[in-house]
């Protein structure tokens, strides 16, 4: 039992190079069999989702501002000002006391503080905003709690609708 003797990544690169063997059975040019065909598809689709989105996990404490480009999932705790020309998440367990400004941001979480998107704000079912909210579009599902001011539509003919929870 040879196999059993080697190591568990000698067991490995074998059987990967006798998988390698069979694929270039078929006569193909040398040039082309070291060309990788299917790697780099699925690969290069993971590096942009991993470079275009992020995550700041529960548990995470920041005091500061934050910045980012694309997308950016917060389930931690952030105390300062959030800036970004993308998407946010706020999640579930997420606690934010600080200006938020942004494209769009749909929030589960708690926020103390006030929301400026140039696009869309979703206050999600079991979220807390106490704030004010200035945005083109406000989407407020049941069983969201929204305390502040709010803002909607756009340029110099917005309108001001006050909501007040008991």
């Amino acid at each position: 039992m040879k196999g059993a003797s080697c190591p568990r990544g000698q067991t490995r690169r074998n059987h990967g190079m006798h998988m390698f063997t069979r694929k270039t059975e078929p006569a193909v040019p040398a040039n082309e069999s070291a060309k990788p065909s299917v790697v780099p598809g699925p690969s290069n689709r993971t590096l942009i989702s991993m470079q275009s989105s992020a995550l700041l996990s529960r548990g995470l404490s920041i005091k500061g501002s934050v910045k980012f480009l694309n997308e950016l999932l917060i389930d931690g705790e952030v105390e300062g000002t959030i800036d970004s020309t993308g998407t946010l998440t706020i999640g579930e367990y997420a606690r934010i006391r600080g200006e938020i400004r942004t494209k769009s941001v749909k929030v589960r979480g708690m926020v103390e503080s006030n929301i400026f998107v140039t696009e869309r704000c979703e206050l999600q079912a079991g979220c807390t905003l106490r704030g004010d909210i200035e945005a083109p579009r406000l989407v407020v599902n049941e069983n969201a709690t929204f305390l502040g001011s709010a803002k909607v539509g756009t340029g110099k003919s917005l309108p001001q609708i006050v909501l007040n929870n008991p």
